[in-house]
C-alpha cells in the first residue's frame, strides 16, 4: 500500500531494548490493525473534502457542545481507541501521559512544553460527541488542492474524493497560492484543528509554539514527508523544528506499560491551573 514511513528518522534517545523495535511504528503495511486503519483512512480520503471541512468549521465553531475542563477530557478520552493507530490499541488518555511524562523527562525547564503533550489529542473527544473517527483522528492534509506522496495510502484512497475531479483543487497548488502559509491553508478536519480552535475560543495562555504544534502535529506529510513546500511560510519553517520535536514523543513513548496516572494528575493540574482557564467551552 505504501512504503517505510519517514516519521521513523525522528525519535528520542530510547533504551536499546526498543530502539530494536523502532521499525515497528506506523506500520502501514501488515499488522494485526491494518484493516481497520485502511478502512479509517479510505473514508477520511473520500469524504474530506473543501465543502466538508468548511461545514464542520460552522458546525463547531461555536463552542456550544460541552462545558468541561481539561482533565474532565483527559478522562472521556478513556473510553476512545484511535482507529487510525496502528501502533497501539489502548485508550488515549494513557498516551497523552505517555507523551507528556516523555517530554517532561527530556525538557525538563519547559511547563508549557510538557502540557502540550497532555493536551495534544484532546480534540479527540469528537469521536464522543458522535462524529465518526475518520473525521476526527490520523494524519492530516491540506484540501484543496492535490495530495501529495507521503500522504498515507495515497495511491490507494483518494479515487471518490470528488475534489480531485473539480479543476480548482486537483493542482499542486489548488486554491492556494505559493507560499501562502499554512495558516492561510484550509486543513483536513479533525482533533488538531478542533483543539487548537478550542485553545484559542477559551484563551490559553500558552506560548504560539504550543498552538502551532496542537494545530499541525498530525501533519506528517510536512513535518516528517518533506512535502506541501510550496504552501510554506518562512513562519512555518521557523516552527518546523517544534512540530518535529514533539513528534518524537508523540510517536516513540507509546508502549504498553501504562503510566500510573493518579500519581501524575497533581502536577499536571497544576500546568492546567496556570495556563487554562478553569471550565471550558467545546
Amino acid at each position: 500500500m505504501m512504503g517505510p514511513d519517514p516519521s521513523l528518522v525522528y525519535r528520542p534517545d530510547v533504551d536499546p531494548e526498543a530502539a530494536k523495535h523502532k521499525g515497528s511504528f506506523r506500520n502501514y503495511t501488515s499488522g494485526p490493525l491494518l484493516d481497520r486503519v485502511f478502512t479509517t483512512y479510505k473514508l477520511m480520503h473520500t469524504h474530506q473534502t473543501v465543502d466538508f471541512v468548511r461545514s464542520k468549521h460552522a458546525q463547531f465553531g461555536g463552542f456550544s457542545y460541552k462545558k468541561m475542563t481539561v482533565m474532565e477530557a483527559v478522562d472521556l478520552l478513556d473510553g476512545l481507541v484511535d482507529e487510525s493507530d496502528p501502533d497501539v490499541d489502548f485508550p488515549n488518555s494513557f498516551h497523552a501521559f505517555q507523551t507528556a511524562e516523555g517530554i517532561r523527562k527530556a525538557h525538563p525547564d519547559k511547563d508549557w512544553f510538557h502540557l502540550v503533550g497532555l493536551l495534544h489529542d484532546l480534540g479527540k473527544v469528537l469521536a464522543l460527541f458522535g462524529e465518526p473517527q475518520w473525521a476526527v483522528v490520523g494524519d492530516t492534509f491540506p484540501v484543496g488542492c492535490r495530495p501529495q506522496a507521503s500522504v498515507v495510502f495515497c495511491n490507494s484512497t483518494f479515487q471518490d474524493n470528488t475534489d480531485l475531479q473539480d479543476p480548482r483543487y486537483s493542482t499542486e497548488l489548488g486554491m492556494y497560492q505559493p507560499h501562502c502559509g499554512l495558516d492561510r491553508v484550509l486543513m483536513s478536519w479533525g482533533h488538531d484543528e478542533y483543539m487548537y480552535q478550542v485553545m484559542k475560543f477559551n484563551k490559553f495562555s500558552l506560548p504560539p509554539e504550543a498552538f502551532y504544534i496542537i494545530r499541525f502535529h498530525s501533519f506528517y506529510p510536512w513535518h516528517t514527508g518533506n512535502d506541501y513546500q510550496q504552501l510554506c511560510s518562512p513562519q512555518d519553517l521557523a516552527m518546523l523544528p517544534w512540530v518535529q520535536e514533539f513528534n518524537k514523543f508523540d510517536l516513540y513513548t507509546k508502549c504498553p506499560d501504562l503510566p500510573d496516572v493518579d500519581t501524575l494528575r497533581p502536577y499536571y493540574q497544576g500546568l492546567i491551573d496556570k495556563y487554562c482557564p478553569g471550565i471550558l467551552s467545546w
